[in-house]
């Protein structure tokens, strides 16, 4: 693999950007991307400074998926070993996501196909240019869906929508997903970009530690009981309300002022 392949820049603001840099392939995964990404979203994961994450694509595309070219020498091969491997890698980043006490955005430039669009519906957040289309192609040639998508897409769609989306394989567009609840927002394309910054710095000067626990709590609440959702209410609450920047949230209210809220420890 190309080390630019993957890039990375983190701003001033705390908010780290991850590109996906294939564009002439539509920023399809090679070998060596799913492990590049999966070591830059551990190192983020770890890094207090790191406020919010970005993941987008270079180009026309924010990402095609899997490799088909490379897919279809594995199988003149009748090899199933790397397919595998690569599978294990898209659930560890789907994990690793998931459970980052970071935001994560899926800025979605256009194309996320197959295993793109699962990867965009992984982060925590989805926001699209107008310009953005979404296929689970998967069936188009005579396969599942994988990078998680059996799990995320229905929890976003209900299990009929879903099921019309992967036996089809069909396009659907920025709005259609929108209206879908696949997505937060819609932005016009040649605003996109401005529209990303402006969000994810929103939430880069937050109070980072209540937002892993709201991150947290989310994901607790949509797969537990209402009673495992208020025990951890409970629980955190109490954590959250003696912590510096909960103190210094309600000084600024007091006081009329925009609050300033560290890092995380």
């Amino acid at each position: 693999m190309n080390e630019d392949q993957i890039l990375t820049d983190t701003n001033d603001s705390g908010v780290a950007t991850v590109t996906l840099n294939r564009p002439k392939a539509m920023n399809a995964f090679e070998d060596g991307m799913r492990e590049a990404l999966l070591e830059r979203l551990d190192a983020f994961s770890g890094d207090p400074a790191v406020r919010c994450i970005v993941i987008t694509g270079a180009g026309k595309a924010f990402c095609a998926g899997g490799d088909i070219v490379s897919m279809a020498a594995l199988q003149d091969r009748n090899d199933t070993s790397v397919v595998e491997e690569r599978m294990t890698l898209a659930a560890r980043i789907v994990q690793t996501i998931k459970g980052m006490p970071q935001p994560v955005i899926a800025a979605v430039n256009g194309a996320a196909a197959g295993g793109g669009m699962n990867l965009a519906l992984a982060c925590d957040m989805r926001l699209a240019s107008d310009r953005a289309i979404f296929a689970e192609s998967f069936v188009k040639i005579g396969l599942v869906p994988d990078w998680g998508g059996f799990s995320l897409l229905p929890q976003l769609v209900g299990t009929a929508k879903a099921m019309e989306l992967m036996m089809l394989g069909d396009r659907i567009d920025a709005d259609a997903a929108l209206r879908l609840g696949l997505l937060n927002h819609v932005y016009p394309h040649d605003e996109f970009v401005d529209s990303i910054s402006k969000f994810a710095r929103r939430l880069a000067t937050g109070p980072s530690e209540t937002l892993a626990r709201i991150k947290e709590g989310v994901y607790l609440g949509a797969r537990t009981s209402l009673a495992d959702g208020l025990a951890y209410e409970y629980q955190t609450q109490r954590q959250m309300f003696l912590s510096e920047n909960a103190r210094e949230g309600m000084r600024a209210f007091i006081e009329k002022r925009a609050p300033v809220f560290g890092v995380r420890n």
